[in-house]
This record gives structure tokens, sequence and C-alpha cells, in this order.
């Protein structure tokens, strides 16, 4: 039985739950228990920063979500093309979800990360009185840039088909991005790339499981979506 543990409002969960429900893949899902501190947790041990998704296969143990995508794409193959069988194809879809991942998420949860006191460990020190206002700055200023850059790529080439990586990482980081710094309408093609991939049964289960879970967010959850 393959083992996930996770949260089910985590950006990167999310990214590693796709491929499972895209393919039909059976597996156990564990919730992380956030009464427990950080580094006594089983992923807080299986990971060097203490960071989930992880995903235990038998003996192995996976940690980082591209890496649990790859894993399931090698080990548990499905009818959802998760990497491009053709080599250069594969190329643009590992870059894709290495723009969608340090450029989009990263710049995303830069925004948030200026909330807390700690943020390497935001549940051992909490929120901060204010929030670092350079850093918001920053993490939006760093996705307005991500957007336009995406928008060019979009005009210019094609996605691979769904499901694969570049939909792993572009629904969850697109979803809670757009939270933080809306798309705008300079960038139509973004914008109705967020919207399909909502509308994936894959995508729109992760979103309707994360909903109890919208007060956590610090930046305050719009009423939407």
């Amino acid at each position: 039985m393959l083992v996930l543990h996770g949260h089910p409002f985590s950006s990167y969960t999310w990214k590693a739950l796709i491929p499972f429900y895209a393919n039909g893949t059976s597996f156990e899902f564990r919730q992380v228990d956030p009464a427990l501190p950080k580094f006594e947790s089983f992923t807080g041990k299986a990971h060097p920063s203490g960071q989930f998704p992880v995903l235990v296969d038998g003996e192995a143990i996976v940690v980082e979500a591209t890496s649990i995508v790859e894993h399931l794409a090698v080990h548990h193959p499905g009818v959802a093309p998760l990497i491009p069988t053709d080599p250069a194809e594969a190329v643009v879809a590992r870059m894709l979800d290495r723009v969608f991942d340090n450029y989009v998420m990263g710049n995303m949860q830069r925004v948030i990360a200026a909330y807390f006191v700690d943020k390497d460990d935001p549940g051992a020190g909490g929120l901060r009185d204010e929030p670092y206002a350079p850093e918001i700055a920053a993490g939006k200023a760093g996705l307005r840039r991500s957007y336009a850059w995406l928008e060019r790529w979009l005009c210019e080439n094609e996605l691979p088909p769904h499901v694969s990586l570049v939909t792993c990482a572009a629904a969850p980081a697109l979803f809670y991005a757009d939270w933080v710094e809306r798309i705008p309408g300079s960038c139509p093609r973004l914008s109705a790339l967020r919207a399909e991939l909502l509308t994936l049964p894959e995508v729109a289960r992760c979103i309707d499981d994360a909903r109890p879970y919208r007060p956590l967010f610090p930046y305050g959850a719009p009423d939407r979506d």
C-alpha cells in the first residue's frame, strides 16, 4: 500500500495528490498532526528540512512533490501522461514544473512567510504582530514577473496534455498565488489556464477537501474559488 503523508491545505500536498486521483491509484492518506513538534513527526524526520508531502512505497521513502510525481509515473503508471514520453517534451515539462514551483509558488510563499515569526517553522513561533511589508511587496513583484513570463510562454507554446507534471505543479501554484496577487488582465491566457485547471476533477477534489482549512490562510482567503 502506498502511503502519502501531507495536509489537505498544503499546495505541495495537492501536487502529490493530483496524480493519484488522475490515475485512480490506491493509496492511504495520512494527515500530519499539527500538535506534534515539526521535527518529531514522521515527515519531520523523513525530509531533510521537515517538509511534506512524503510518500512511502514499501521500503522506499520519497520526499519532494516533484519526485513523488516522477516516482508514480515510473512505478505506478496509469492513463494520465504524467511525464511526456518524448525526452525533449519531458525537458520542457520539467522546466515548467520548476517555474511554477520556484517563481509562482515560491513568491506566493514569500508573501505568506512575511506573516510568521519563524518562516521555516510557522507553527513554532506563530504570527507576527504586523506582517513584514518589504517581503510582501517583493513576493508580489516576483509574482507579477512570473505571470508575465508565463503569459509570453503560453502565447508561443503548447502545454502537455492533462494530467501531467505541469498540471500537478501549475494547479496549486496558480490557485494560491492568485489569492495574494490577482493574475492581471494583461495575462488572459494564464488566467484562462487557472480557470481550466480548477475544473479538472482531480484539482476540484483537492479544492473541496481543503475548504475547511481556509481560515488558516494568514493573508486572508478570498470569498471565491
